[in-house]
């Protein structure tokens, strides 16, 4: 099984930071969608409005939904080892096929056009297709809060909680396992400051789709390892994105 947590992160004063119990990734999804409803129900009894938007706000921090996986067999985690940050072999491979595919998951965990008012490149929003055990402005972070065998994840910080959990998290478990079972290497990790790095240096980091538009675009071109074992069909994603360009982007644009 996936051992899936959420996390709301990128916290601003005056704001909180909301942590879910790890669970499997479709008990975790059924969670999440259930507390949006929950507090949006509550916010209304006090007369307020529970938005879920991921940047709601001109000029305030805005709203991901970091997204902490790792895997499972017979009670055993999977993604502890000798390797950095203390992963093993299996992680990194599942690491390599999140940030391979990032631009096409993204179309699905980040799928309205407010998402990309988050992702903008110059802040702290994770928008750099790099992984790290101390950098937040890369896409995967690793957390070191401790040395457990139990607590080895990788933490994908683009997500935010305007998507369908449902779709969302099946997406980056089926990217992940693709990166395990084609060996995706990851490459290097991303441990320098990126906002020191040279440009030069910089423009060899490659980045999220700046816009709604651009994930659909990637999403078009790389949606197989999606289809594997029925999981999706081509005939929901090609409604996915025919909706999103005709019914969002259309709009906005007009």
């Amino acid at each position: 099984g996936i051992k899936i947590e959420t996390a709301h992160h990128e916290v601003a004063p005056g704001q909180h930071e909301i942590d879910f119990e790890y669970s499997d990734s479709l008990a975790t999804a059924d969670n999440a969608t259930t507390f949006k409803y929950a507090l949006k129900e509550i916010a209304k009894q006090h007369g307020l409005y529970a938005s879920f938007m991921p940047k709601p706000i001109f000029g305030i921090n805005g709203s991901g939904m970091h997204t902490h996986q790792s895997l499972w067999k017979g009670g055993k985690p999977l993604f502890a080892g000798s390797g950095y940050a203390g992963l093993s072999e299996m992680a990194l491979y599942y690491i390599g096929g999140l940030l391979k595919h990032a631009p096409a998951i993204l179309a699905l965990s980040n799928p309205t056009t407010n998402s990309y008012r988050r992702l903008v490149p110059g802040y702290e929003a994770p928008v750099n297709l790099a992984y790290s055990q101390r950098n937040r402005s890369a896409a995967i972070r690793i957390p070191m809060y401790s040395p457990s065998p139990k607590a080895k994840r990788a933490e994908f910080r683009c997500p935010d909680a305007s998507c369908n959990m449902y779709l969302a998290f099946a997406a980056m478990l089926m990217a992940g396992l693709d990166g395990i079972q084609n060996k995706i290497n990851p490459g290097k990790p991303l441990d320098k400051n990126i906002y020191d790095l040279e440009p030069e240096e910089a423009a060899k980091v490659p980045t999220t789709p700046g816009s709604l538009d651009g994930a659909l675009a990637a999403l078009e071109k790389d949606h197989a390892f999606l289809l594997r074992g029925n999981v999706f069909s081509t005939d929901l994603i090609n409604a996915w994105i025919s909706y999103k360009r005709e019914s969002e982007l259309d709009a906005v644009r007009l």
